[in-house]
């Protein structure tokens, strides 16, 4: 499908310090591809809008099942950046036939999003890509593993720089997901299980050789990778502080340290460390996980429009293109030693 030929794609929370990021993603992939950013505050979005070059702005009511919208207002897809306790943006989405992508669900709380495609399974695809930075830790791991003829354990640090939490809406999902659930889901030799105890925190040493004491921590990742593989244990842990690169006396980074244990493909037994950082924190990362993810539902890469169904990200696209589409946006990925 041409970008040329479709709808705006409708980035809800588009004027937002990732939902922005997000657009210019998605720009600088497909420069002709129709974008509206949609906001509470008109203004800002407006703003957003004509920075961006080419892009409306409107304003969205998520207090209402229509969005405000006018009832001929067209879209070709919507992506939510928030956390939408209505669920008015994945209605509206499946009453238009349009594909959903959201961002901000824990794995502990996917529930009612399951729920609203199971009642309406061939209304829309869903893509619920609350993985974490939408997906490119996952992509990532797996990409990696494919070096194991065996993984048997997926140990994914986060390092989050206390001054990268983004803007007001980011830092709501934060406050959340951390407090709202007394333990995290993980994956322990073969059990799904919920971490507390000894289970519940783990240290582990970040990109510049510092102890980071990390708590287990909720994303879509845990679920996703123990679909994806056949690993008995595998677990995601974060840090919240200070960032390798900070402690340097330069800007905030964001940081993914993927380690994996399995039957390598030369038959011996083996472990491999992976080290993936962003320069510029985590919005720019979670960004092109999320265009990614627009422009595959589209079927503006990867493969035809996306049929109605529910998704994971690395169910739709491949890990080998999502990594090197993340490096060319700056993500820098080291390591694979044992």
């Amino acid at each position: 499908m041409s970008a040329n030929a479709i709808e705006p794609v409708l980035i809800i929370g588009g004027s937002g310090v990732v939902g922005a990021q997000a657009a210019q993603a998605l720009r600088r992939l497909h420069p002709t591809l129709p974008i509206a950013i949609g906001g509470r505050d008109l203004a800002k979005a407006e703003a957003v809008a004509r920075r961006l070059g080419s892009a409306d702005a409107v304003a969205i009511d998520l207090t209402r099942a229509d969005l405000g919208q006018p009832e001929n207002k067209a879209y070709s897809a919507v992506a939510m950046f928030l956390k939408d306790d209505t669920l008015h943006s994945l209605d509206y989405a499946q009453a238009k036939g349009l594909p959903y992508l959201s961002v901000s669900s824990a794995s502990f709380e996917i529930g009612p999003e399951v729920a609203w495609f199971i009642r309406k399974p061939a209304s829309a695809p869903v893509l619920m890509a609350s993985n974490w930075l939408a997906g490119a830790a996952t992509f990532a791991t797996l990409q990696f593993a494919a070096g194991f003829d065996a993984v048997e354990t997926i140990e994914i640090s986060l390092v989050l720089d206390e001054k990268d939490m983004g803007g007001p809406a980011a830092y709501v999902d934060f406050d959340r997901i951390t407090k709202a659930a007394a333990s995290a889901q993980i994956l322990k030799d073969g059990h799904w299980m919920w971490a507390t105890g000894d289970d519940a925190a783990r240290r582990f040493e970040d990109s510049g050789g510092a102890l980071q004491q990390g708590q287990a921590y909720a994303p879509l990742d845990v679920l996703s990778l123990g679909a994806a593989t056949d690993a008995h244990s595998i677990r995601v842990d974060l840090a919240v502080g200070e960032s390798a690169s900070r402690r340097r006396g330069e800007h905030f980074s964001t940081e993914m340290i993927i380690e994996l244990t399995g039957r390598l493909k030369n038959g011996r037994p083996g472990r491999r460390r992976h080290v993936l950082v962003h320069p510029g924190g985590q919005a720019p990362v979670t960004a092109v996980g999320v265009a990614l993810g627009i422009e595959r539902l589209l079927g503006l890469a990867g493969g035809a429009a996306v049929p109605p169904g529910l998704y994971l990200p690395d169910v739709l696209i491949e890990p080998g293109y999502a990594l090197q589409r993340l490096q060319e946006f700056g993500l820098q990925v080291q390591g694979g030693q044992a």
